[in-house]
């Protein structure tokens, strides 16, 4: 099982504002995740997770408040997790996160 495996607590400094969600991630053990992201404004599925080393990687279908397809990518630390969540023309926002303690 991976270092990504669980539950995250995350902030998105988004052009939005700053967006609060909790990112499961489910290590598939094939170098693959599973997962959702949910927030304020619902929950998407991670689709097309992969997980090299330190870094995962995903995309998420977003519909709201417009569709634009999520891009993403972050680096794990122990319990803290550093990224950024690319939304096409909008650029690359800065992402953090720390693990959540079962």
């Amino acid at each position: 099982m991976s270092n990504a495996a669980g539950q995250w607590d995350c902030v998105v400094k988004s052009p939005l504002g700053e967006q609060q969600s909790v990112l499961t991630v489910n290590d598939n053990g094939d170098g693959t995740w599973s997962g959702t992201n949910a927030g304020a404004m619902g929950s998407l599925d991670c689709n097309d997770g992969k997980i090299d080393g330190d870094k995962i990687t995903w995309t998420m279908d977003m519909k709201v408040p417009m569709p634009i397809l999520l891009e993403c990518e972050a680096t794990i630390d122990g319990d803290t997790l550093t990224g950024g969540v690319k939304a096409g023309m909008f650029g690359t926002s800065p992402m953090s996160g720390t693990r959540v303690k079962a």
